[in-house]
């Protein structure tokens, strides 16, 4: 493979590390104690839910997040913490790359009926296969430093 400036593998850990402040910004910009104590994204994801035009999505969202509104809320806001930090460091990559995919999808299949979050969504997804299926783990993370994948 021919690059410019970088090797592949350096690419594929630059866009990485870019996917990690990606996840990083969504957490920092997060008001988490509104998340936390009033409930705000649960709760606003709680009416997109129940205006879902899929079913399977409106059950699903009542049958596991809604009974449990607070644990659900800290998942969320930790997870993106922890995506952003495994992503950033290369730490676990190929679990925090699947992990951000999963989530991603997640979010892509609730905000169906909002464009501006589906091509936020479906980038940050399509980044996270190229970047497992490219191994990115390979040049400036923990994982190769540590000897771990």
């Amino acid at each position: 493979m021919d690059t410019i400036w970088l090797t592949g593998a350096e690419w594929l850990a630059v866009l990485r590390v870019g996917l990690g402040l990606w996840w990083l910004e969504s957490w920092r910009h997060k008001d988490r104690k509104a998340w936390f104590e009033r409930g705000t994204g649960i709760l606003w994801a709680a009416e997109v839910a129940a205006q879902h035009r899929w079913g399977a999505v409106r059950s699903g969202f009542d049958r596991l997040v809604a009974p449990r509104p607070r644990t659900m809320a800290y998942v969320v806001v930790y997870a993106e913490l922890a995506l952003g930090l495994g992503l950033i460091t290369g730490f676990l990559t190929p679990v925090a790359l699947a992990g951000g995919l999963l989530l991603n999808l997640f979010y892509l299949i609730l905000m169906i009926h909002d464009v501006a979050e589906q091509g936020q969504n479906a980038m940050m997804a399509l980044i996270s296969v190229v970047a497992l299926f490219g191994m990115s783990w390979q040049t400036w993370s923990l994982d190769d430093a540590l000897g771990i994948l």
